[in-house]
């Protein structure tokens, strides 16, 4: 029986599992993609490659790697690129991938096995690996944050994945595919999910299904991306459908992380107001240290001058602000930490007791900052109250500040809890901005559709004699 009309429930092997990687640009990372599906211990029926206008060699490669190559002929979107691959695949089950994922050896394996060991299984997804691809600081971060979430959610998903997701090919035509109104990277894949899951369908996450993720997260692609193209449309989608799982990044303590991370922003305003310099000098003092690493791997990114010169005039902003504010002591532990962190990037990959030494001593001197922060400034009850708040948030996320730290170490750790606080709070900039735009825009919309698809219905219907 040929691979496309198997039936729910009969045995599935890698003959019958197409792999589909929608490709924009994606050069920098298909052929290593391509490379690590070549090498799997179970190979799938076919490899599909959609180029969605790509301006760089994507399509070149993934002929040279043996890839069947489709073209959407202009830039649409991955919905629509992963459609288009979807309708052209021969396989039973439709195998979505991104095209900077490498899949680990028995990845594909895994899927077939998911889809064998139970036959009423529609979708299964899978995870990041806790090896993210890129080294420096901010994609380890987030690759690992995914990694994360994915490690502890329900297994029963309440939605669908497209960086690395199986679904029966019947199912998936069935219910239309990803919706194509997304034109560029956003959340099709939960879109689908969630008409999947309301019609009642199985969706499972399997942590043993794992894929390496190669991107390269800046600073700016992070918040664009986390609240742009996802953040808005999720909660238009989470309004659409009333229907909020308690789960993945939607989880209650994510919610209350979220709105604490509010309250300690508006106190921590009032007490910039307040007390000046007393209460910010020594707070971007310990917030340089902590993100001493991130600033560092700046310093020495490609633009490695203008990266220099801004982690520069930061610490030599603080120094100043520190002397007029007679707050002298605090600038020998940031000059030395400043110097430690530039040296001790010439050691991040250097296995000697230097590393550990150069550590301990900027965990040091966030030590010293810290205790400074807590005596120095005049004791109130609104400085508990902050800290309190604040303990408050870390507490809630202490899993994954532990994950974190086993993985990369404490300070690594440390580093990552004002970025959390700030995804967080930008979590929150996005509900708020995706409840105005709902409200105002897409509902009308989305009123205005249905009384269109009213009329061609009633026009449609023939009348009675």
């Amino acid at each position: 029986m040929p691979a496309a009309h198997r039936s729910k429930g009969e045995k599935v092997n890698g003959s019958d599992i197409s792999v589909i990687i929608p490709a924009f640009n994606a050069a920098e990372h298909l052929e290593k993609c391509l490379r690590s599906l070549a090498e799997s211990s179970l190979h799938p029926l076919e490899v599909i490659v959609v180029d969605d206008g790509s301006t760089d060699a994507s399509a070149e490669i993934a002929r040279s790697e043996g890839a069947i190559v489709l073209a959407t002929g202009a830039q649409s979107g991955p919905a629509k690129a992963r459609n288009l691959g979807a309708r052209a695949a021969k396989g039973s089950i439709l195998f979505f991938l991104d095209a900077d994922v490498c899949v680990h050896p028995d990845t594909i394996e895994r899927v077939a096995e998911a889809f064998r060991r139970d036959p009423s299984l529609d979708a299964v997804i899978g995870s990041y690996d806790d090896s993210p691809g890129s080294t420096d600081f901010l994609s380890q971060y987030k690759n690992l944050m995914h990694s994360f979430v994915h490690h502890t959610s329900s297994a029963e998903a309440g939605t669908f994945w497209s960086g690395c997701g199986a679904i029966r090919r019947d199912v998936f035509l069935a219910f239309g595919g990803f919706d194509e109104s997304y034109t560029r990277p956003s959340i099709e894949d939960i879109e689908l999910g969630y008409r999947l899951r309301s019609a009642g369908r199985r969706i499972m996450l399997d942590r043993d299904i794992q894929v390496k993720h190669l991107k390269r997260w800046t600073f700016w692609n992070l918040i664009r991306t986390d609240i742009f193209s996802r953040g808005i449309p999720w909660t238009e989608l989470i309004l659409r459908d009333r229907h909020m799982p308690n789960d993945l990044n939607l989880h209650l303590s994510q919610r209350v992380s979220v709105a604490l991370t509010f309250v300690l922003s508006g106190m921590s305003l009032f007490a910039a107001f307040w007390w000046q310099g007393y209460f910010l000098v020594p707070l971007f003092a310990l917030l340089f240290l902590v993100l001493g690493r991130y600033w560092v791997e700046h310093a020495y990114s490609t633009e490695r001058r203008a990266g220099l010169f801004w982690t520069t005039a930061v610490v030599a902003a603080i120094v100043v602000t520190a002397y007029f504010h007679n707050m002298d002591v605090l600038i020998p532990p940031l000059v030395l930490g400043y110097v430690l962190l530039l040296i001790r990037h010439r050691y991040e990959y250097d296995h000697t007791d230097r590393r550990i030494y150069f550590s301990l001593v900027v965990a040091g001197m966030i030590l010293w900052i810290a205790l400074f922060w807590v005596f120095y400034i005049p004791f109130h009850r609104f400085v508990f109250s902050v800290s309190l708040v604040l303990f408050a948030v870390v507490l809630l996320n202490t899993q994954f500040y532990l994950f974190l730290a086993e993985k990369k170490g404490g300070l690594f750790a440390l580093a990552a809890i004002p970025f959390h606080l700030l995804y967080h709070f930008y979590n929150g900039i996005s509900f708020a901005t995706g409840l105005a735009r709902y409200l105002f825009v897409t509902r009308r919309a989305l009123r205005a559709r249905r009384i269109v698809d009213g009329e061609v219905a009633a026009q449609s219907t023939p009348r009675q004699l």
